[in-house]
């Protein structure tokens, strides 16, 4: 009797425990779900407020101590840097795009033949230059005859755009995420702290801290690489004579910060110098972009993980290592992942050699 009332009590302990871990797995997946489309905005806003909340500590006390006022007016104005820019982007594109329409509809719409330079450029000059001749004198044909090239063309500055929409929709929903956590820091701090000594226990609050410092050096990385690439590029095109440098500059300062080669604005721009310049400046400012281009090779080792106190090199494998994984922001997570596992790592060889010393 006392063996089957045993087994009877563990089958009905097995089946409530079965329902409980159903229950809760069911309810942490439909979580998962709920967050999943806000949980980029979410890390990036915690990124963002890690790497601001220095200089909300300064401005604060300015502002009478009233630290929801200064995280307000960091989210206005970082809106608004997003905003305007894009609006007069947008109001531009569709003026241009408009004119063309109208200029193709009254059929004045006029080509000017290339420049006799430009057959002379190495390896696209003969084929660009017959092209381009083509379109100046017959729109139309030209039109039909890389119309498969156009289409593509088209589709992929098509899903370029819908990327860019979303990605500015996001960066604002981050914006908003990042002022509302920089509102209540001190809570957050001491939630993230709490969180990491359930895993660590005594080392929880170095393990906050570690983050927080590795978040910061990452993002002086990123931004310092970045200003240094768009500085050099806009004393380039400045001395060149390219018209609008400050747009291009700011464009290729964007560019640097979410991880995409400078070349993709600086390449079409040294194309144009060719078009106006004589070939040894065009040449010299060529060489230049791409030198500009690939210096966050040796930039971002200087830059990327000063006052953290773990090895360069640790950091630097976690973030690339992080973005080749999860794009741009796995330069954060990557870097903070592969930080705290170091940490824990040495503090366990600690631990280990004392156990060591202790028994001999």
């Amino acid at each position: 009797m006392d063996t089957e009332e045993s087994t009877r009590v563990f089958e009905k302990n097995a089946i409530e425990a079965a329902i409980k871990i159903g229950i809760l797995g069911t309810m942490v997946v439909s979580t998962v779900l709920i967050i999943r489309p806000f949980l980029i905005p979410v890390i990036w806003g915690i990124i963002i407020a890690v790497a601001v909340e220095p200089l909300i500590a300064r401005v604060t006390p300015l502002l009478g101590g009233r630290r929801k006022l200064a995280s307000t007016l960091f989210a206005l104005l970082v809106i608004a840097a997003l905003v305007i820019p894009a609006s007069m982007l947008i109001t531009s594109s569709f003026g241009m795009v408009q004119e063309i329409g109208e200029r193709l509809e009254s059929d004045t719409l006029v080509i000017p033949p290339p420049p006799a330079k430009v057959e002379g450029w190495p390896l696209i000059g003969p084929s660009l230059s017959k092209a381009w001749a083509l379109a100046a004198s017959n729109l139309g044909e030209a039109v039909q005859q890389f119309k498969p090239q156009l289409k593509a063309a088209a589709l992929t500055v098509l899903g370029t755009v819908k990327g860019g929409v979303a990605a500015f929709f996001m960066s604002l929903i981050s914006v908003v995420i990042a002022a509302a956590l920089l509102a209540t820091a001190e809570k957050g701090s001491a939630a993230v702290t709490k969180i990491f000594s359930r895993f660590a226990e005594d080392r929880g609050p170095e393990i906050a801290a570690l983050a927080t410092s590795t978040i910061r050096g990452v993002m002086l990385g990123v931004v310092g690489v970045a200003i240094i690439q768009a500085v050099l590029a806009g004393i380039g095109m400045s001395i060149v004579g390219v018209p609008g440098a400050a747009i291009w500059t700011m464009l290729i300062l964007i560019c640097a910060v979410i991880q995409l080669p400078p070349l993709l604005i600086l390449g079409p721009v040294a194309g144009y110098v060719f078009t106006f310049a004589d070939t040894t400046p065009a040449v010299i400012f060529l060489v230049w972009a791409v030198l500009i281009s690939m210096s966050d090779a040796f930039l971002k080792p200087l830059l990327m993980g000063r006052g953290v106190d773990i090895p360069m090199l640790v950091i630097l494998i976690g973030a690339l290592g992080g973005m080749v994984l999860f794009g741009i922001i796995g330069l954060f997570v990557g870097a903070v992942a592969v930080a705290i596992m170091y940490t824990l790592f040495l503090a366990w060889l600690d631990e280990k050699g004392t156990e060591s010393q202790a028994t001999s």
